[in-house]
C-alpha cells in the first residue's frame, strides 16, 4: 500500500478539509453519511482472518491475544483484505475481549473455543475489579492504527469494539455460550448487579475507541453478537441505555458508528434508537424490511448469507443482485455480509462480490 503523502496522520489529519479521495470522501464514509457516492461500498466482516493463507501463514504459532497486542502484525493481518479484495474500507484486527483483558480480567482466547475467564463474574467485588483503562492500557492499538493510517492512505479503517452486552455475557458465563443461561439468571434475577457490570464495560468500552479515534480511525463498530439471545422488552431494558451510552459517548467524534448484532431483527428498532448511524443487519431479515424498522435516518449495513458464498457463481451474483435492489430502499448502504466470512471460504471469492457489486451499482446509479 502506498504511504499517505503527508505526515499528518490520525485525529489531526481528519480535522482538516477532507481532501479529495481522501478518508473522510471516501464510498465508504459516504454512505456512513447518507451522501451519494460513486457506487456502493463494500467491506466483509472477518475480512482478516482464517479464509486467507497469508494469514494463517502470520499467525502460526502466534496466539491470538498476542497477535492483538503487536502492532506489527496488526498492521499487516489488517491490511491483506484490502491488497487482495479491493474492498472499500480496512478493519481493525483486535478481538472484542482485548480492552477486558486490559482491564485487568484474567482470560485467554483458547483456539476452536474462543474467550475463556479464568474467574466469572458474580459478584459486585468481581465487577469492581475490572478497572478503567487508558491509552497507556492499550498503547499497541494507538500505535498499530496510526501505522495503519499512514500505510491506507485513501482507505478509511474502521475500529472495532464489543458491546457491553456480548462482553458482560463472556464474563458471566467464563466463555462462549449457546443458552446464555447463567448471563439471564444473573440479569433476571440480580438487575442491580448486571447494570453495575454493564455500566462498567460501557465505560471501558467507550475509552477503548475513544483510542482508536484519536489515532485516526474512519469510523467504529460495535459489535454486539448475543443480542439476539433476547426479547425486545429485555434488550430495551437490559441492554439499549448501555449501547446507547457508548454511542453517545462517541458523539462528538467526527466519525460515523456502526451497530451490528447477530439474530436482532426483532431489536432493529430498539437497536436504531441506540445512536448509531449505521445499523447493521444479519441475513435473515431484508434489507427493505429492515430499513422500515430502523427508519430513514440511518444508514444500513449488509447483508449477505455468508454460507452463500459456498455456492455456484450465478447463485452468488443472483444475491448480491437482489441484496443491492433492497439495499436502495435506505437513504445509505455498506454493502457487507450479514456476519463474518466463514474460515472455508475461496477468497477469491470474496474478490469477485467486491468487483461485482462496484460493478452493478455504479451501473445502476446506486451509490451508496
Amino acid at each position: 500500500m502506498a504511504a499517505m503523502s503527508t505526515t499528518t496522520t490520525g485525529a489531526d489529519a481528519r480535522d482538516e478539509d477532507p481532501r479529495p479521495g481522501g478518508p473522510a470522501d471516501s464510498p465508504f464514509v459516504r454512505a456512513c453519511r447518507r451522501q451519494p457516492g460513486p457506487h456502493t461500498p463494500v467491506w466483509f466482516m472477518r475480512q482478516a482472518g482464517r479464509s486467507l493463507p497469508e494469514y494463517r501463514a502470520i499467525r502460526a504459532n502466534v496466539g491470538m491475544l498476542e497477535s492483538c497486542r503487536r502492532p506489527d502484525l496488526v498492521t499487516e493481518i489488517t491490511l491483506q483484505p484490502v491488497r487482495r479484495h479491493a474492498v472499500d474500507a480496512a478493519i481493525l484486527f483486535s478481538d472484542i475481549v482485548v480492552p477486558v483483558a486490559a482491564a485487568g480480567v484474567d482470560l485467554d482466547i483458547v483456539p476452536g473455543t474462543g474467550p475463556v475467564v479464568a474467574e466469572p463474574v458474580r459478584t459486585l467485588t468481581d465487577v469492581e475489579r475490572i478497572r478503567p483503562i487508558t491509552r497507556d492500557d492499550v498503547s499497541y492499538v494507538d500505535e498499530a492504527v496510526r501505522m495503519l493510517v499512514a500505510e491506507l492512505g485513501d482507505t478509511p479503517l474502521i475500529g472495532f469494539a464489543g458491546a457491553p452486552f456480548t462482553l458482560a455475557s463472556y464474563l458471566v458465563e467464563g466463555g462462549p455460550s449457546r443458552t446464555h443461561a447463567k448471563t439471564k439468571a444473573l440479569m433476571y434475577g440480580q438487575p442491580e448487579l448486571w447494570h453495575a457490570l454493564c455500566g462498567r464495560l460501557a465505560e471501558v468500552t467507550l475509552a477503548f475507541l475513544r483510542v482508536q479515534v484519536a489515532a485516526g480511525v474512519s469510523a467504529v463498530q460495535l459489535f454486539d453478537s448475543w443480542a439476539g439471545a433476547l426479547s425486545e422488552a429485555d434488550y430495551r431494558r437490559f441492554v439499549l441505555p448501555h449501547s446507547a451510552g457508548v454511542l453517545a459517548g462517541l458523539a462528538d467524534a467526527g466519525v460515523p458508528r456502526i451497530h451490528f448484532g447477530v439474530g436482532t431483527g426483532e431489536l432493529l428498532t430498539a437497536m436504531g434508537e441506540a445512536g448509531a448511524d449505521v445499523v447493521g443487519v444479519d441475513w435473515r431479515t431484508p434489507l427493505d424490511v429492515a430499513t422500515g424498522r430502523i427508519g430513514p435516518d440511518r444508514a444500513v449495513q449488509g447483508n449477505l448469507d455468508p454460507c452463500v458464498l459456498f455456492a455456484p457463481w450465478p447463485v452468488v451474483e443472483a444475491e448480491v443482485r437482489r441484496i443491492l435492489e433492497q439495499g436502495r430502499a435506505a437513504p445509505g448502504h455498506v454493502f457487507n455480509l450479514g456476519h463474518g466470512v466463514l474460515p472455508e471460504t475461496d477468497p477469491d471469492v470474496l474478490t469477485r462480490v467486491v468487483a461485482l457489486v462496484h460493478e452493478l451499482s455504479a451501473q445502476s446509479g446506486d451509490r451508496g
